[in-house]
């Protein structure tokens, strides 16, 4: 009982810690960035931990091991934060990503506006809490944090595309709050309740008389959800905002269209299950086809960019469309599928993000006059610029790709992984992923009613199709960064922002290395996920801490 009273205290913790954390970071003052940047990266560390230790945790106890009341009040009229394994693995990407995107900020980032630090952490505090939370109101609430701290972030190191993109961006969500308002506004007039599992409880015993307005509710919250998802024609905002972030913000808002994924995926399992009656999978054919027309436009968008950063964009807006596509199945193989193709996409797209600013870096080199300099040896492989003139043989002929600077070679390597991964090309992450998910689909059980077969061979199609078009658009795009320019200077780099790229792919190599463990983990969460009944029983079965009177003495 003691060990699991305090996991369900340490389940809290990834939400006030980086609150407290940005109170410190604010009452530092602006001139200290030293400070500020350690406490930033010591908490957002710690925030990893403590991730670990949950998704640890969860896997060793069961579907929902922990469910914390933080206002002590019965459920369900009190803020219920519950972990099941979606959300631990959720928490640990979200941490992923941050610890990352904040180790290459350091590198100059961090010094190029006011209040970075702050908002990085609320923006990790509205993504745990989004992860975490058990009702309809708090999930508006942690939503509205997050996404306040990504206009301040977006709009980081100014210019005038990022202020351009960003008011697009503060519209499109903006209307999409309104929405999840009006939606959580039906649901609740419908159900007499905002806590999800109470709701879902309810929800088959709603009159036949109301179940059009709880259907009109629920496609509404959907559209919001679709909306920050990056769901087609919901995404024209997605590439523009996304490309012109700086990099370390762009890094950690690969993250946020998944949460926007994760609360479709959360809800429609949890209230429209096989066992919800007349309302049973609603709205599955339109998550089929939105997530299809979604994956193709971002693979046709991946193959159109010219630029690097609209093409990691368009990646992500592929994503998305196969995980939403992959969800409407309602089926547990296809779902923990896409759920490790969710944790490898993710880390591969961070880590493209951050990439892009180092290639983009090593093309403004090429235009830079050489440097000469006398042969000697190489100095740290941050600075090769001094490679300009000493690559000759006996005739003084340059000896073109005899030599590669390792500067070059780490981004040329780290391109070709990350590459592998988004496109799905064997042997890494992506690759197994997309297996997993092709072979759920030919598996043949539990078609979408409507759709029938023709889903399920459209979704296989596409998710080869895809790829090969990612595998062209990123094969372009290598070509002409790595093999056309020839006599280079490599560009200057430093290890705060090539050490968080190798930890990023780093992990999509383990996501392989330790496949079967994690699809054995994921396939649980999915079971889970898709036979809800003991979620809601471990959050129904919450009870406050009743406290002893006082004796006096």
């Amino acid at each position: 009982m003691t060990a699991l009273a305090s996991i369900d205290h340490l389940l809290v913790v990834p939400v006030l810690l980086p609150l407290a954390t940005a109170t410190v970071l604010l009452m530092l003052g602006e001139q200290r960035h030293t400070a500020r940047a350690v406490v930033d990266v010591v908490s957002t560390l710690l925030g990893l931990g403590v991730a670990i230790a949950l998704l640890v945790h969860v896997d060793t106890n069961g579907p929902t091991s922990a469910v914390y009341l933080p206002g002590n009040w019965p459920v369900p009229f009190g803020i219920v934060l519950a972990l099941d394994r979606l959300a631990a693995l959720m928490l640990v990407l979200a941490g992923a990503a941050g610890l990352a995107s904040l180790l290459f900020s350091l590198a100059r980032w961090h010094r190029a506006g006011v209040h970075f630090h702050p908002l990085f952490q609320l923006q990790l505090m509205g993504l745990n809490g989004a992860f975490l939370t058990g009702d309809l109101f708090n999930l508006f609430v942690f939503f509205e944090v997050l996404l306040a701290a990504s206009y301040g972030l977006l709009l980081h190191g100014g210019g005038a595309a990022r202020v351009r993109t960003s008011l697009h961006y503060i519209s499109i969500n903006l209307l999409a709050s309104l929405l999840f308002l009006i939606g959580v506004a039906l649901l609740y007039g419908v159900t007499g309740t905002l806590n999800m599992a109470d709701m879902a409880e309810r929800l088959p015993q709603v009159p036949a008389a109301d179940r059009g307005l709880l259907h009109a509710g629920a496609a509404i919250l959907a559209v919001a959800f679709l909306a920050k998802a990056g769901a087609w024609p919901l995404n024209a905002w997605l590439a523009p905002a996304y490309g012109a972030a700086s990099a370390p913000v762009a890094g950690l808002f690969a993250i946020l269209t998944k949460v926007g994924i994760y609360a479709v995926l959360r809800l429609w399992s949890l209230c429209f299950p096989d066992s919800a009656g007349a309302s049973a999978l609603y709205g599955a054919d339109a998550l089929v086809w939105g997530g299809m027309a979604t994956l193709a436009f971002g693979a046709v968008g991946m193959l159109s960019s010219q630029q690097l950063g609209r093409l990691a964009s368009f990646s992500v807006v592929a994503t998305s469309g196969t995980l939403l596509a992959a969800i409407g199945f309602g089926r547990p193989a296809l779902t923990a599928a896409a759920l490790f193709y969710l944790a490898s996409s993710t880390l591969a797209a961070t880590a493209m993000y951050l990439l892009v600013e180092l290639l983009e870096r090593a093309r403004q080199v090429e235009t830079d006059p050489p440097v000469e300099v006398a042969a000697g040896p190489l100095p740290a492989f941050f600075d090769a610029r001094s490679l300009a003139v000493v690559n000759l043989d006996d005739q003084e002929t340059p000896l073109i790709g005899r030599a590669i600077p390792a500067a070059l070679a780490f981004l040329g390597l780290a391109f070709a992984v990350g590459a592998l991964v988004i496109a799905g090309l064997p042997p890494l992450s992506g690759f197994v992923g997309k297996v997993a998910m092709l072979s759920a689909l030919l598996d043949g059980e539990g078609a979408v009613p409507g759709a029938g077969p023709t889903a399920r061979w459209g979704l296989f199609a596409l998710l080869i199709g895809s790829g090969l078009l990612s595998s062209i658009a990123l094969m372009r795009v290598g070509i002409r960064q790595f093999w056309a320019p020839q006599d280079r200077p490599a560009p200057h780099l430093r290890i705060a922002e090539c050490v968080p790229i190798g930890l990023l792919l780093g992990a999509c190599m383990l996501l392989v290395v330790r496949g079967e463990p994690v699809l054995r983990y994921l396939r649980d969460a999915a079971e889970s996920l898709h036979r809800p009944e003991r979620y809601i029983e471990s959050v129904r079965a919450a009870q406050p801490v009743v406290r002893m009177p006082e004796t006096g003495r």
